[in-house]
């Protein structure tokens, strides 16, 4: 009996071990799996925010003039291709020459901020840490993956647009298609999820090209009125940029720095101090009248996603981190908090 009793206890122990064994197997496909596509996420994403794009001036034209959805569709993307070619006539050259310029400017820019980093100790140190990081295998291997993952082909970018313009056509085929993969008592509540993201991802698509204009406008001014060379190139960049949070900003204010550097060190000065007072006037003014309906994402988390994000898909991810973090809010807030919420209020509430 005892025989018997042990060889059960064998069995039922391996049958242990096999199950805990195909777990972990489980999990490791399915988190290289999804490594593996989450570059075609950030794509489906980026391709998703144009469409929020289009059929949110679309939803805006209907509202302000009453004009049918078809018509209005036409309008916002006819429009924006019209606006957009229409200002590559007006100062594309303009932006072209510029642009030229400062490629050609950019190594003697940096030549003039390395013999200026030389002439202290403090920029000595500077200098050999940035060679220590550009000279590490790490740094390199960083680098070109960081590069390689997102913008390896124009392929990508195409995907994007089509992706896009597909969304925009027609949207409620998508949706319908996905709530067929939900059990028929909550297809409706599906339908609802997917509209909320929607009108928030419109909503802070929105707030943001508000925030980046405005940083393409005070920018602008700020130049022009120091008189730095390449004023229109520079603002262009500090107000696309602005679109990345927190690495953004510091990105467009380097070749900023180095043109005023070129010219005056009292300029380069003033050029960094007015890009921060910029950044300081967007993030604690603009975005919050902006973005006054969304949620708020801490900024903490929106870093933590940039470098999370980041490090799968590239630059992609670092653009896209923000939109990707209020998704999956929304959809924790909508799948879990609200339904536990509803079901501890309904256990406590009096019969």
């Amino acid at each position: 009996m005892s025989t018997e009793s042990n060889t059960e206890q064998s069995f039922s122990y391996s049958k242990k071990v096999w199950i805990a064994g195909l777990i972990f197997a489980l999990i490791t496909v399915i988190l290289l799996i999804f490594e593996a596509t989450f570059n075609i996420v950030m794509l489906v994403l980026a391709g998703a925010l144009i469409a929020c794009y289009f059929r949110g001036i679309s939803s805006f034209l209907k509202r302000k003039f009453n004009i049918n959805g078809k018509l209005s569709m036409t309008i916002s993307v006819l429009g924006s291709f019209l606006i957009f070619a229409g200002m590559m006539y007006l100062v594309g050259a303009t932006i072209w020459n510029q642009t030229v310029s400062l490629k050609e400017s950019l190594p003697e820019l940096t030549k003039s901020l390395k013999n200026f980093l030389e002439q202290s100790d403090i920029g000595q140190d500077i200098l050999a840490w940035a060679n220590d990081i550009q000279s590490s295998k790490e740094f390199s291997n960083f680098i070109s993956t960081f590069f390689l993952t997102t913008f390896g082909s124009i392929a990508n970018i195409y995907i994007i647009i089509l992706t896009g313009i597909f969304f925009t056509i027609a949207p409620n085929l998508y949706v319908n298609g996905i709530s067929q993969l939900v059990p028929p008592p909550h297809r409706e509540r599906a339908k609802e999820i997917m509209e909320n993201l929607g009108t928030s991802l419109t909503k802070w698509l929105a707030g943001k090209f508000i925030a980046m204009l405005a940083v393409f406008i005070l920018t602008a001014i700020g130049l022009l009125i120091l008189d730095v060379k390449h004023w229109l190139i520079l603002s262009i960049l500090a107000g696309l940029l602005n679109f990345i949070p927190n690495f953004g900003p510091l990105i467009s204010a380097v070749p900023a720095l180095l043109v005023g550097l070129s010219q005056d060190l009292n300029l380069a000065i003033i050029i960094g101090i007015m890009y921060l007072a910029i950044q300081l006037f967007e993030s604690s003014f603009i975005t919050p009248k902006a973005q006054y309906h969304l949620i708020r994402i801490p900024p903490a988390l929106i870093i933590l996603a940039q470098i999370f994000v980041g490090a799968l898909t590239g630059l992609l991810g670092v653009i896209f981190a923000t939109p990707l973090m209020l998704i999956i809010i929304i959809l924790v807030q909508e799948l879990y908090v609200t339904p536990m919420n509803e079901k501890y209020q309904s256990s406590d509430s009096p019969n």
